[in-house]
C-alpha cells in the first residue's frame, strides 16, 4: 500500500507533485496521525517529522470541508 493511498487525492497529488517520495518517519507516523492516536515521531532533524503532521492535519481539514455545509 502506497503512504499517501489514505489521503485525499488532491492532498496526495500535491505532495507527489512536489515531493519524490515521503521519509520512513512520515511513512510510518501517517497511519497512526489519521487514526487519531496521540503520536510522538522521533528521528533526526529533517526528516519531516512536522511536515508529517502537519500534512495530515491539513488533509483533515479538506476532508473535513467536504463534507461540510
Amino acid at each position: 500500500m502506497n503512504a499517501l493511498d489514505s489521503f485525499h487525492p488532491a492532498v496526495a497529488g500535491w505532495f507527489s507533485r512536489t515531493f519524490d517520495a515521503p521519509t520512513p518517519a512520515q511513512e510510518r507516523a501517517w497511519p497512526a496521525l489519521q487514526s487519531g492516536q496521540h503520536v510522538l515521531v522521533a528521528a533526526p532533524t529533517g526528516s519531516g517529522k512536522t511536515f508529517a503532521a502537519f500534512l495530515a492535519a491539513i488533509d483533515q481539514l479538506v476532508k473535513e470541508g467536504l463534507e461540510g455545509p
